[in-house]
C-alpha cells in the first residue's frame, strides 16, 4: 500500500504514547482527520483515545473450539451455527452482554477440505434479522449471505456450496443491512479453515491451539457498568474502541512449547487498521494472505491489516530467550511466553505453492471511485440501493478493476475494499508492483488516501454480490454497490 501514509499514521501514534495516549495510530482516518476531532467533526469523533491495557498479559488466549460436524464424509460436511445472545466476564464486576455463535462471543471454527461441500444450517435466536456472509469463500451469489439474504429473527435457513479453493482462513460474520456493523461489534464473527493437499504436505505448524492459533483482533470501549454500549460509541466515519480484544481476551497471552509457532490473524474490527510488529524487531515470516498460501514465506517486520484482511505468519523462536510480544505501535496484541525446552515441530519451506499466471487476456474493466465522509460517503458518486444493480459481468470472463480513493476536502479515510465472491490478485499499486506479501489470493485490501489499486479476477459463479467498504460503518452508510454474474 501507500508505505508513506501507514508510516505517517504509525509515527503519530508513537509521539501521543508520549502524552499519555497510544491509539491515534490505530485509525481508520489519517492524521489530519484525527486533529478535526470535537464538536467541529460531530460524530466523526476523534482518532486519540487513553490507552488501557495492563503492563504485563494478564489471561490465556482463548481459543474458538473447533466446530463438530453433525455429519461429514469424503464429499460433504455439515454444520449448525446458531447466531444467540450471551454474557462474558471480561473484567472485574459485571459481564458484559454479547452476541455470539453457539456460544457467548465470537464463533467456533468450521473446518472443510477443498473438493467437499459445506452444508451450514444456520439458525437465528437474536430478537432481529441476521445474515450469515461467508467472507472469503467463492460460492454462488445466493448462498453468499449479502444484505438481501437475511435469516428473520427465530427462524433458520440451510445452505450448502462446494469448496473449490485452495487451503485458507476465511471468516464469516453478519451482513444484513443496517444491523451489520452493531452485531459484529457486539461479538458474531467465526472462522473457517479451509484445507487441501498441498497444505498438509508442507508440514507447516498445523496442531491447533499448540503451534497455530487464530489471532482475532478487534477494539471496543466498555461502559462504567462492563457494557459494549455501540449506540453511544458509534462513528459514522468509523466505530473505534479503546480496548484491545483478542479471541475475546483482554491482555491475553500463548505459551509457546515448539521453535515454530502459526499465527492466523484476523482484522475483525469495525474499523482500525493495524500494524503488527515483533517487540524484539525481529521480522515475521508471511505465508498466506486471505485466499490462500504465497508461493515463498515472505520476511516482514511490520505487518498491516485492514479490516476484514487476514494474515498467516510463522515466528521462528529457536534463538529467543525470553518473552516476545507482538504489538501494535506502543499497545500490547499477544504476549508468546516461551517454554525453555521447546521442541522442533513442523518446517518453513523455502517455497509453499505455484500461483498461476494472472491472465487479462480480453478482459472486462471497471473503475471504482471511492469518495466522501460520514453518512455521504459513495462509490462512483451512489450510494447502495438494493434494488439497484451497478455493474454486470459475465462468469468466467476476465475483470481488471481499477480501485480509487479519492479523497475529501476535509481529510482523507482509508477504505478496506471488499468483493464478495472470489479471491483476486493485485496487479498494482500506485503503478507499482505490488510487495511481495501482497502477491497471492485477496478479498480485502486497503485503499489509502489517493491510492490507485488494481485486481484482476474472474467470477466462478452466477448471482448478485456486493462489493463494498470493509469499514462497517461506511459500508452501512452506502459505500456499497452490486454486480450482476450471469
Amino acid at each position: 500500500m501507500k508505505l508513506k501514509q501507514w508510516g505517517l499514521i504509525g509515527l503519530l501514534g508513537i509521539g501521543l504514547v508520549g502524552l499519555g495516549v497510544s491509539y491515534g495510530h490505530l485509525t481508520n482516518r489519517t492524521p489530519s482527520q484525527g486533529m478535526m476531532g470535537g464538536q467541529m467533526m460531530g460524530n466523526m469523533g476523534s482518532t486519540a483515545t487513553t490507552a488501557t491495557t495492563a503492563k504485563t498479559a494478564a489471561h490465556q488466549l482463548a481459543l474458538p473450539p473447533l466446530l463438530k460436524p453433525t455429519s461429514a464424509s469424503k464429499t460433504k460436511v455439515a454444520y449448525t451455527l446458531t447466531a444467540q445472545t450471551g454474557a462474558l466476564a471480561l473484567k472485574k464486576g459485571a459481564k458484559t452482554a454479547t452476541l455470539g455463535y453457539n456460544g457467548n462471543y465470537l464463533g467456533p471454527v468450521l473446518r472443510v477440505k477443498r473438493g467437499q461441500i459445506l452444508q451450514v444450517t444456520t439458525k437465528n435466536k437474536l430478537k432481529q434479522a441476521t445474515s450469515f456472509h461467508w467472507h472469503g469463500a467463492i460460492l454462488p451469489g445466493n448462498v453468499d449471505g449479502g444484505p438481501g439474504q437475511s435469516v428473520a429473527a427465530g427462524q433458520q435457513k440451510t445452505i450448502a456450496f462446494k469448496v473449490s479453493q485452495s487451503a485458507a482462513t476465511l471468516w464469516y460474520h453478519p451482513h444484513a443491512m443496517g444491523s451489520t456493523a452493531k452485531q459484529v461489534y457486539q461479538g458474531l464473527a467465526g472462522l473457517i479453515y479451509v484445507q487441501d493437499a498441498v497444505s498438509q504436505k508442507l508440514n507447516l505448524p498445523d496442531k491447533y491451539g499448540v503451534d497455530d492459533f487464530p489471532v482475532v483482533i478487534q477494539d471496543r470501549n466498555f461502559t462504567a457498568n462492563n457494557q459494549f454500549d455501540y449506540a453511544a460509541d458509534h462513528q459514522n466515519d468509523g466505530t473505534t474502541g479503546k480496548t484491545l480484544l483478542i479471541n475475546g481476551t483482554l491482555n491475553p497471552y500463548i505459551k509457546v512449547t515448539t521453535k515454530l509457532v502459526r499465527l492466523r490473524f484476523v482484522n475483525g474490527s469495525n474499523a482500525r487498521n493495524y500494524r503488527l510488529t515483533l517487540s524484539n524487531g525481529q521480522a515475521m515470516h508471511q505465508i498466506a494472505t486471505d485466499g490462500g498460501l504465497l508461493a515463498k514465506p515472505v520476511a516482514v517486520k511490520t505487518l498491516k491489516l485492514a479490516p476484514g484482511e487476514r494474515a498467516e505468519v510463522v515466528i521462528d523462536t529457536s534463538k529467543l530467550t525470553s518473552q516476545v510480544t507482538v504489538k501494535n505501535g506502543q499497545q500490547r496484541v499477544l504476549a508468546l511466553r516461551l517454554a525453555s525446552n521447546r521442541r522442533q515441530q513442523g518446517t518453513l519451506p523455502n517455497e509453499l505453492t505455484t500461483l498461476p499466471t494472472v491472465d487479462t487476456t480480453n478482459a472486462q474493466h471497471q473503475t471504482l471511485s471511492f469518495s466522501g465522509m460520514g453518512s455521504m460517503v459513495s462509490i462512483n458518486h451512489q450510494q447502495y440501493d438494493p434494488s439497484r444493480v451497478n455493474l454486470t459481468a459475465k462468469q468466467g470472463q476476465n475483470q481488471v478493476w481499477t480501485l480509487k480513493n479519492t479523497g475529501t476536502m476535509m481529510g482523507n479515510e482509508i477504505h478496506p475494499f471488499h468483493l464478495h465472491g472470489v479471491q483476486f490478485r493485485i496487479l498494482s499499486i500506485n503503478g507499482q508492483t505490488p510487495p511481495a506479501n501482497l502477491r497471492g489470493y485477496k478479498d480485502t485490501v486497503a485503499l489509502t488516501p489517493g491510492s490507485t489499486v488494481k485486481i484482476a479476477f474472474k467470477f466462478q459463479d452466477r448471482g448478485t454480490y456486493v462489493y463494498h467498504c470493509h469499514n462497517l460503518e461506511h459500508e452501512e452508510n452506502g459505500m456499497m454497490g452490486q454486480i450482476k454474474v450471469s
